[in-house]
This record gives C-alpha cells, structure tokens and sequence, in this order.
C-alpha cells in the first residue's frame, strides 16, 4: 500500500521541474528588480512603509531597497542575505551581487533545460569562478608604498563609488571628506568613530569634515559656553530628584511639616550625590538620563557644564572618543576613568546650537556633518557616504585596485571563455555559460544609461583582445573610454567578494530539487 501523504494538510510541496521553477523565477525576480539601480545611471526606488506614518524612503543602494521587501519567495531570500553580507562585510557592490547571481541562474535556467545535469554546471561554475578571480589578481595595481599616488587612488575609488548615488553631483566634494575622515583612521575598520550628523538646510556642498566630535545637545541655562582642557565624567545615572520609588507605595504623613522634611531629605540626597560628582574634580558632567533643575543649579554654581539626555549612542561614542568610561556609581572617584579634551563650545550649525568637542584623546575621531534639502535626500546620502567608508576603509588594508566600469567583467570573461575553450565535456558549456553571465553586468550597465549595449559590449569585447588594454564603458560620452585615463578605480576586494558570494548563491539555489512549505502551527498543538 502507497503511502499517500506524510505531510499535515496545510503542507505543501513541490518537487523536480517545479521546484527548481520556482526557485529560478524567485531568483531572477529579485534580480531584474535591482537591475535598474545599477551603475552611475541607475534610478532610484521609493519605498513605501505599511506601517503608521506611512513612511517613505528613497533609494538606490541594493542593501537597502531588497532588506525592505518581505518576501515568500525561499530563492529569493538567499539573494536578499547575499546582499546583505555584501553590506556588512565590504559596504558596496550590494546591487552587482545581486545582478550577478540573478544572471548566472539565467545561464543555469537554459543549460538544465538542454538536460545538463546541476552537478555539472555547479562544477563548471565553480572552475570558471576560480579562474575569473585569478585573471583580476593578475591584473590588480597596488600603489601602497607611495603616498600620493595612494591617496589619489582612495579618491578615485571614493568618486566611482559616490557615482552611482545622489552625491554623484558633488562627488569630489564627498570623496574627499570620506578620504579625510578614513586616513584618520590610520588602518582601523572600525567606523565608530566617524560620526554622521544630518543637518536638514542648506544644500548637500554645504556639508563638512569636522575634528573632533559634536553632540547634538543644547548647554544648560546659567553654565559656561566654553570650557578649556576638559574632565569629562560621562554617566548614565537617574539625576532627577530621588523620589520614593516603589510602586504602589504609600507615604502617610500627619501634618504639612512632614512633607515638606520628606522633600528636603530628598534635596539632600541629590546634593550628596551631587557633591560626589563634584569630588570627581571634573569640569564637565555628560549623563544619559535628565538632570532636572535642581542638580543643574547646583552644577552651575560649582561651574561645571552638565549636558543632560545625550542618546546611549552619543554617551557610547563620547565615552570612546575622549577615552572615559561610562560611570553610574560615584562612591570611588579613583576608579573611574574620565574623559579629556582640549575645548567644549557651542557651535551653531543652521538654526542649531550643537556642543562641539575638539582635541579628543583619540585622535581619529572626527563628525562629518551633512546637509541638505529634506530628511529623505540626507538619508540616502548617509547611505551613500557610509558605502564610500566602507570601501575606503577596506581599502587601505587591502589596498589592491582595479579598474572600473565594466573592465574587470570583460578580464574575467576572457580569461573564462579561454578556459572553456579548453576544457573538454558538458563542463565547458557551463563555463562559457558564466562568461556570459559576467557579460551582463558591463550590458546592464550601457542599457541603463539608455545606450546601444549590445553595440558596446562587443567593441568592448574587441578592444580586450589587445594586450593591457584599459578599455570600459564610459557612460558619460556614451562610448568605450579609457579607464585609467578617466580615474574610473574599485576596489579589488569589493570585486572579489561580489564573484564569489554571487558564484556561491547561484550553486546553492542550483543544488535544490524540492520545496517543502510546513503547515502553519495551530494553538492547540501547543500543549
């Protein structure tokens, strides 16, 4: 006797054909939607929120646009983590890794279709991946030891990569705060302390690089604009008046006197404390908390410049940048570390009064403030600046370089097609497959600045037959132009990592012949 089903009958499942059906159209889906943001023509999306206040965000960075979708698709949600990863582990090239994985699947699509088996395409991709990325290793630059042409390199990556954002306008302007403020890092990934403030107002070339670290905080009536050679105690410690606090508590007090002893042993609880923090011999008090009037009085008489409710990511970074720690308890002053710096004043930025710390003990440190005509176009160009970070910061560690638009895809599709070429059995379909496959990225890129790809591609392809050639498609002219000529530069490790984790996705959506959907689970299974 057959056994039916062995499945709850809300489950579903979909095997062969079907399921690898499915998987692909998912894939590719995601992959056409992202394909229109791609290069330095490419468009922008507006997502919309479903939740209150109906938000609106506006964006071409692929990271962003695909962590928004929800999607049911499995297929798809491999794509969406690739992108993602891309994000977090190089911050650019989130759109290509995407664009490349949907392509490659494409190729996969007809070749299972002519009845050639997974296995082998995922073989043949896998030799054509390693191939494709010993072709760009031999033709990485690295220009490390020398100092200028280094730097020149950092603003060349900085301008290709700000080219495809909203910052493309004023990509010179931005390069060069993201090469500034990266330098300062002197070889840390760590973006921490790169501080982004957005300031709505003024236009986008109205932004700067600023040493040091601003706090968007407002100074206390009656206490000192201007503190030199700071001590700095950043706290997060309740500094409203100490009141009874446990709830449902009840005071019973026989006449009006009392009350009145109850709320002057609660003054002198906040001045002991206050006193404390006092004795840490400090000039500057920062908490994250509020500081209601009275302490703040206190303060004031004593001099001190106390900044109430700075966000836990303000006290976070302040605490890291000045070299204190975050204290709470006051009772042994020897042990808690306070922060330094040469000056605190307050600084107006538009209509704003801000508290600007400059001479912080950690010496890279700075805030790049950014401005611009509304809260959307601000966000994106974090988001666009946050790529460019990312990058520069990757790669002054690993400070190989290519060429950009479109001249690594045509490298690594030669050296690919050459491989093929040699390679004898069902194996070599494959590998041609994901030549053709890399040909997408440079054809995607001429087809959204609206020009003849197919045109392009093959003077492009032409051209590469020539021994150093440095040939790729300039959008600008609309023609293939010289890479080097116009400083067109990307990272090597952004390339790298979007060959392989596309490479990677493809092979694993490649792998799968069934689809298995749980039923949901019903309240009553729970007991």
């Amino acid at each position: 006797m057959a056994i039916d089903r062995i499945f709850k009958d809300e489950a579903s499942e979909e095997k062969g054909e079907r399921a690898r059906m499915a998987s692909f159209v998912g894939a590719m889906a995601i992959a056409d939607l992202v394909k229109t943001t791609l290069g330095p023509k490419g468009m922008d999306k507006i997502l919309q929120s479903t939740g209150r206040g109906r938000e609106v965000t506006v964006t071409n960075d692929g990271a962003t646009i695909l962590k928004s979708l929800h999607i049911d698709n499995p297929a798809a949600k491999v794509l969406v983590d690739i992108s993602k990863v891309q994000d977090d582990e190089v911050g650019d090239g989130t759109t290509s890794v995407v664009v490349l994985a949907g392509e490659l699947l494409r190729e996969a699509e007809k070749l299972v279709a002519t009845k050639i088996h997974p296995m082998t395409i995922i073989s043949g991709f896998r030799m054509a991946a390693e191939c494709a990325r010993n072709a760009l290793l031999q033709k990485v630059a690295d220009n490390k030891e020398d100092a200028e042409k280094f730097r020149s390199d950092l603003m060349n990556i900085a301008m290709t990569t700000l080219s495809s954002k909203i910052l493309s306008q004023d990509k010179e302007h931005f390069a060069k705060l993201a090469v500034d403020a990266v330098m300062r890092l002197k070889g840390s990934t760590n973006l921490e302390s790169i501080q982004i403030i957005k300031k709505p107002g003024g236009s986008l070339m109205d932004s700067f690089l600023d040493e040091g670290f601003i706090l968007d905080k407002k100074i206390g009536i009656g206490q000192p604009k201007r503190i030199e050679n700071a001590k700095i105690l950043v706290a997060n410690t309740a500094m409203d008046t100490d009141k009874v606090k446990i709830y449902g508590a009840r005071v019973r007090v026989d006449s009006m006197a009392r009350v009145a002893q109850i709320e002057t042993a609660e003054k002198e609880k906040m001045r002991e404390k206050v006193q404390k923090i006092i004795g840490h011999g400090i000039n500057c008090f920062v908490n994250r908390q509020l500081i209601y009037n009275f302490p703040e009085e206190l303060f004031a008489d004593a001099g001190i410049l106390a900044i109430e409710h700075a966000d836990f990511d303000g006290i976070e970074r302040l605490a890291l940048v000045t070299g204190g720690e975050i204290a709470s308890t006051f009772d042994n002053p020897e042990s808690v570390k306070l922060g330094h710096c040469d000056l605190i004043e307050e600084i107006m930025i538009g209509e704003d009064k801000l508290i600007h710390f400059s001479g912080v003990a950690m010496g890279q440190a700075c805030t790049i403030v950014l401005r611009g005509a509304s809260h959307h176009v601000l966000d994106e160009a974090e988001r666009s600046l946050h790529d460019a970070l990312c990058v520069l910061s990757q790669t002054v560690n690993d400070s190989r370089i290519l060429l950009g638009g479109g001249w690594p895809e045509m490298v690594m599709a030669k050296e690919v097609d050459e491989l093929a070429k040699r390679t004898p059995g069902k194996k070599s379909l494959a590998i041609e497959a994901f030549s053709r496959a890399l040909l997408a990225i440079p054809t995607i890129i001429a087809d959204n600045a609206g020009l003849d790809s197919a045109e392009l591609v093959s003077q492009l392809r032409a051209e590469h037959q020539k021994e150093r050639c440095t040939a790729g498609i300039d959008v600008i002219s609309g023609s293939v132009g010289d890479m080097a000529e116009r400083g067109i530069c990307e990272a090597f490790k952004v390339k790298q990592a979007v060959l392989l984790s596309a490479t990677e996705a493809a092979e694993m959506i490649l792998r799968v012949d069934e689809i298995i959907t749980c039923a949901p689970r019903r309240r009553e299974d729970r007991m």
